[in-house]
């Protein structure tokens, strides 16, 4: 037991040690098999202005099964979604919890796990400052006894930590200069790519996700764009717009629109974001609390102290007080200077 515990205190604190995501990712996902008893496990960043999945890594036999698995998860209700665990008071769930131990209630579980051998799964949403960074699912082979209480509160333990370390891996990285401009991918009825100029094919060179590289197959981000289009398209609401970095750490926006024909084609477009485009998330990813982020809001669009205290009816003395908040979290001492770390980002 003693060990055991050190173990999750060392994987906690690995979590602010600094790590990019991917090596981030894989680090947690080996330390925690040292701590819990996991035969496979998904392990997603996400977007948290749209809860969509901005990279993935999978254990098989759930790598095999990711077309079912995202046609499940953002295409019908099930229990423990992680959209709803996002907006939960208890962001982390057990299958055989939600199920009372009816595992078939769950058409994922029916549909997808048994299929493959599998049977408990334990998920949660990463939640740090009330958003959403990442999310995780540990299944267990196929068997009457699935995860224990303490094995939830492990992982409730865990979560936030594995958040803010999602979080913070967005600032880990080397930007470099002279990228492409954005790309164009056309995919067919099935989702399968038809055309793709020479900057989308950079793009998915810079995301260096695992099914490109060494699969062909489309990062999960640009499947998740136009399968979301698709389902949105009898609605009406806009598509949304990916944020996600890169390697290098350039932020990437991915959004997609059907293209006019018999050939029900979608042409996914990919490339640099916008300032407009990050909107709040850069402000996000750098831990501004929401009242900091509305002041430094209006810093970015150019607003004086004497515009601010008027618009959001505060004291010069509050605004202050968020202007040097805000400069301290992004590690820059003037107005000028952060204009220039957040919106050079974009």
């Amino acid at each position: 037991m003693a060990a055991g515990a050190d173990r999750l205190e060392v994987l906690i604190r690995r979590c602010y040690a600094g790590l990019g995501t991917d090596e981030l990712r894989s680090e947690v996902l080996q330390r925690l098999r040292g701590v819990l008893t996991v035969d496979a496990a998904f392990f997603a960043t996400v977007d948290p202005a749209t809860l969509l999945f901005t990279s993935a890594v999978a254990d098989e036999p759930l790598r095999s099964a990711t077309a079912e698995f995202l046609a499940g998860e953002f295409g019908r209700a099930d229990v423990n979604r992680f959209a709803v665990l996002a907006d939960a008071a208890d962001p982390v769930a057990s299958l055989d919890h939600a199920t009372k131990g009816e595992r078939a209630a769950s058409a994922r579980s029916a549909e997808v796990m048994t299929p493959l051998g599998l049977g408990d799964e334990l998920r949660a949403a990463l939640m740090s400052g009330g958003r959403c960074w990442g999310v995780i699912c540990l299944h267990r082979e196929d068997a009457a006894a699935g995860f224990s209480d303490a094995d939830l509160t492990l992982v409730r333990r865990l979560a936030p930590h594995l958040a803010e370390g999602l979080r913070r891996s967005l600032l880990v990285g080397e930007r470099r200069e002279g990228s492409a401009g954005p790309g164009v991918i056309v995919l067919d009825a099935g989702l399968r790519v038809d055309s793709m100029s020479p900057e989308a094919e950079y793009w998915l060179t810079e995301l260096a996700d695992q099914e490109w590289a060494v699969h062909g197959d489309l990062p999960i981000a640009v499947r998740l764009a136009a399968s979301q289009l698709r389902r949105l398209s009898e609605l009406p609401a806009e598509a949304p717009v990916l944020k996600l970095r890169t390697k290098a750490g350039h932020w990437l926006a991915i959004h997609a629109s059907v293209l006019r024909g018999a050939d029900e084609q979608t042409a996914v477009v990919i490339g640099p974001a916008t300032p407009v485009q990050l909107g709040s998330m850069l402000l996000d990813v750098h831990g501004l609390t929401p009242a900091q982020q509305r002041v430094a809001a209006l810093v970015l669009r150019g607003r004086s102290t004497r515009q601010i205290v008027d618009e959001l009816h505060l004291s010069p003395h509050t605004v202050q007080e968020h202007v040097r908040a805000a400069y301290d979290k992004v590690g820059v001492g003037s107005r000028r200077e952060m204009i220039a770390a957040l919106l050079g980002e974009g």
